[in-house]
């Protein structure tokens, strides 16, 4: 092992930068391998590109007349641009992306062989589903399950292969996949979202959920990562004692871009452009070797494809540039981890973003119906927003002094929190014609100032509000945007129904007008979810405690998140919108607390390999050195060597003493590992891994870290964090 980590460095710092051929314009290329409008308007008739337009605004199904006509065109597209073959891409549960590749290429009975892709090829297929994760839903026998053309994200070619995004069901219609409860959700938060914008204009049809993600990853030199299995294995490095220097002076932190690095997000970058992801932002982030860009902002379904294209193509890019990508969220000891903020926001058919204020008080009483709905909504379903961001390696980063605590609160700055303790004074019932306008001018209508100045982030806020949208902050970067976004539309949808038939009860039966019936409705919001709302710091106890006085839940692990995504208020919430059925939901939590158990399993296995097999064996190696040392001591000055090799005496003792701890601990974790394994039940299993397994990577750790201090450098096995993180 020490002679690869030399070698690891020594191919490391010999690397010769990869050329990048950068287009000028990126505008010229964007979209180039995707199948969108005007691809469409060129190689489809006038009633196919409507049929696929009509799906997309409004739902409408394609039928097998007008599927036969897209796959033909999409077909001609794509072999001009040299695809040979075609794939569904869907995302089941597992996390990442799956496609399984077919040539257009078929033969004749006369021998001969012509490129064939059919409208039953384009809308549907049969994948053999047996081995993705289905929680139950099906027997390993019944693998049949189908994957059917999503319309609304369009086709693209990467490499030689065209790529139609696709849902992924099983044969008795449960879903399998995020995209599904997503696309559902979506349907929900438009119809709540128009009916409710109707209010403020008649014209609004249509209303859609857009998402902005920002992605923070790092990139260590492929060698480098090589060397170390549990980079390979896990994502995360499970044993490391921190370099002299980390990311406590704040220089890497929007500093120059490193060239090799730099080369890489270029390449990066055009490949995106062509896919028509469009990433426009890119820095250097908080940790040394940690980076981070961001797109414009798109309908989220379109957002959440995109993002996990883009981790495909990034590691992709990286691998060209020898590059390893690690998007786990907390990859390093000691320095920041790495999220994925999701930054929400509601837009309608007629431009106008419902969650910015605008030139007039009606507009912004309009902006005020949903950004009130918004904080009613995850005050009153705090739970499932930390479920929804809850895994195993997102749980090593929140409320670890870089990203939010598992305590779900709303930050909406000081000045906007003194317009709704303003409107919370509202006379409850109808306003007189003064306090009607003293609530417009005064109150209502200063919002567009108070924004300008309301700009600060509270990066210790799970939730915040930036301006013109709604900041998730906890979601983790390895996650699909998928999960949490499908919750944050659900829980607002359900606001929003539940706001439209109260105000509609005041206007019919007591006979308000509609503004005072939004007021009143309004101000009881704000008083309802003021416990949500906190401007201070997330970390320390002091917002334990009063987080625990509110009545908040703070759902540490990841076992303990999960339960309220089965809960009886969640069943009713999804069941009644029908976004997930409750075999769907016991399905997805049963999926979730094996995958939790098992990826603690699999640290384990890896920390005490590494551990037994690499660590103790150096370390008794360095000792033996040491004792020849101490014994060549003695026999130079006899019973007085102790006076000399007092030191080296001190080493071997403390060695052993290492040793001794890290055995104890791996054998106390196995047969702990083994106790976890025998349980039947996958959410008691989860919870005992949590419990029982997981405390003792630490402790093992701690020792192996110890010994890294103490042995010498040109034996220890593992490539160390000062020359992953500081080798460019």
């Amino acid at each position: 092992m020490a002679v690869l980590r030399f070698q690891a460095i020594r191919d490391t710092l010999h690397r010769v930068p990869v050329a990048v051929n950068e287009p000028a314009r990126r505008s010229e290329i964007f979209g180039k391998n995707v199948f969108n409008d005007m691809a469409m308007l060129q190689y489809l008739t006038k009633d196919s590109f409507k049929s696929v337009q009509d799906a997309v605004i409004s739902g409408a199904k394609i039928d097998r007349s007008a599927a036969d006509h897209i796959a033909t065109g999409m077909k001609e597209w794509a072999i001009s641009k040299g695809a040979t073959h075609y794939t569904h891409w869907f995302q089941p549960l597992t996390g990442s992306t799956a496609e399984k590749h077919d040539a257009f290429f078929e033969t004749m009975e006369d021998g001969r062989a012509i490129e064939k892709f059919g409208g039953g090829q384009l809308v549907q297929q049969e994948p053999d589903a047996s081995s993705f994760p289905n929680g139950g839903i099906r027997n390993t026998f019944e693998a049949r399950g189908y994957t059917a053309w999503d319309p609304t994200s369009p086709a693209f070619i990467y490499g030689t292969t065209l790529c139609i995004p696709t849902v992924f069901v099983a044969y008795t219609g449960e879903a399998l996949d995020n995209k599904t409860p997503l696309l559902r959700s979506l349907h929900c938060v438009d119809t709540a979202a128009t009916a409710v914008a109707k209010y403020f204009d008649k014209t609004v049809t249509k209303v859609n959920a857009t998402l902005g993600w920002e992605q923070e990853y790092f990139l260590i030199d492929k060698a480098l990562a090589s060397s170390r299995p549990d980079i390979m294995i896990t994502g995360r490095t499970l044993l490391g004692h921190a370099p002299a220097k980390g990311q406590q002076l704040d220089d890497h932190y929007f500093g120059s871009i490193p060239n090799r690095v730099l080369n890489f997000m270029r390449d990066m970058e055009t490949e995106c452009m062509l896919l028509g992801v469009p990433v426009k932002t890119r820095h250097n982030e908080v940790a040394p070797n940690q980076f981070e860009l961001a797109p414009i902002f798109e309908e989220a379904n379109l957002a959440v494809d995109h993002n996990s294209l883009l981790m495909d193509v990034m590691d992709k890019v990286a691998e060209r540039h020898h590059f390893k990508v690690l998007f786990h969220e907390k990859p390093f000891k000691g320095i920041n981890g790495s999220g994925k903020h999701n930054n929400w926001s509601l837009a309608t058919n007629t431009g106008v973003n419902l969650l910015s204020p605008g030139s007039t008080p009606m507009k912004n009483l309009q902006f005020l119906t949903f950004f009130i709905n918004t904080i009613k909504a995850v005050h009153d379903y705090e739970e499932l927003i930390r479920a929804s961001i809850a895994s195993a390696s997102n749980d090593h980063r929140l409320g670890a002094n870089e990203a939010p605590p598992a305590i779900i609160s709303v930050f909406i700055g000081s000045q906007l929190t003194d317009v709704l303790d303003e409107l919370e004074k509202v006379t409850n019932g109808k306003l007189s014609p003064q306090e009607k306008t003293d609530l417009k001018l005064n109150v209502v209508g200063k919002i567009p100032e108070i924004l300008m100045d309301n700009t600060d982030r509270n990066r210790t806020s799970p939730f915040a509000f930036t301006g013109n949208k709604f900041e998730l902050r906890a979601v983790g970067s390895t996650a699909n945007c998928a999960n949490p976004m499908t919750v944050l539309n659900t829980i607002v949808a359900r606001q929003l129904f539940d706001f439209k038939e109260q105000v509609d009860i005041l206007v019919a039966k007591k006979k308000m007008k509609k503004d005072d019936a939004i007021f009143n409705v309004l101000r009881e919001y704000i008083k309802e979810s003021k416990r949500i709302r906190f401007e201070g710091d997330g970390y320390g106890d002091a917002w334990e405690k009063e987080a625990a006085k509110r009545g908040l839940s703070n759902n540490k692990t990841t076992p303990a998140a999960l339960k309220a995504n089965v809960s009886d208020k969640a069943i009713k919430l999804f069941g009644d919108l029908g976004i997930l059925t409750p075999v769907e939901l016991e399905a997805r939590y049963e999926i979730q607390v094996e995958e939790y158990a098992m990826r603690i399993q699999i640290e384990g296995r890896v920390l005490g390999d590494i551990a037994r097999n690499h660590v103790i064996p150096t370390a008794i190696r360095y000792q033996n050195i040491l004792i020849e040392n101490v014994t060549g001591l003695k026999d130079i000055y006899g019973n007085s060597f102790k006076k000399v090799a007092g030191e080296q005496m001190k080493l071997i003792e403390s060695i052993s003493d290492h040793i001794e701890h890290i055995n104890k601990g791996i054998t106390e974790m196995t047969d702990a590992r083994k106790k976890a394994n025998q349980i039947e039940s996958g959410e008691k299993r989860a919870h005992t891994y949590c419990d029982e397994v997981k405390p003792y990577f630490e402790q093992i750790r701690y020792h192996c870290d110890k010994l890294e201090l103490l042995v010498d450098d040109e034996l220890w096995p593992m490539t160390k964090y000062r020359e992953l993180l500081f080798t460019r």
